[in-house]
């Protein structure tokens, strides 16, 4: 036992343990609350009917012109207070996403829109992640696909398996 704890002390993954099998269900629970991957958003959307929610990309107008969801609204976080209502329906969720994984604005658009009392979820992995995992995106110049990156999706399925 005593050498199990030193190797542990000693293992950076280990040396704090894991969490508890119920706080890790109310804490990946919750996650999956807050938050939606790129491939269920692209699926949702290609899907017969009404996805049940609205995406919202939350970058400034020089963004949005550079590439862009097909559908989304574009509300720069700095005019949500203003004019959210005017443009999302308060009884629809929104999803959100702002450049990648590296950039904070769909998380700030999100808390924007929460305090509004919209229902809100963060797309992981932002714009380019979209792009990057081939999806089908518009630009001021129209309609653009890029190839699938191998190291972000299947290269020979639609399907990750995740």
């Amino acid at each position: 036992m005593t050498s199990q704890l030193t190797a542990s002390a000693a293992n950076p993954v280990l040396r704090v343990p894991p969490a508890t099998p119920a706080a890790a269900v109310a804490y990946f629970g919750a996650s999956l609350a807050f938050h939606a991957d790129v491939s269920d958003v692209a699926a949702a959307l290609a899907a017969d009917g009404d996805p049940g929610f609205v995406v919202l990309d939350s970058r400034s107008t020089a963004s949005w012109d550079q590439g862009h969801v097909p559908g989304a609204i574009h509300l720069p976080t700095a005019l949500i207070a203003e004019q959210a209502r005017d443009l999302l329906d308060p009884a629809v969720p929104v999803v959100t996403y702002c450049w990648g994984p590296g950039c904070n604005g769909a998380t700030r658009a999100a808390l924007a829109l929460a305090e509004l009392g919209y229902q809100v979820k963060e797309m992981l992995g932002g714009f380019e992640y979209w792009a990057r995992e081939g999806f089908e995106f518009e630009t001021w110049e129209g309609r653009e696909r890029r190839t699938a990156d191998a190291l972000t999706a299947p290269v020979d399925s639609d399907d990750c398996g995740c």
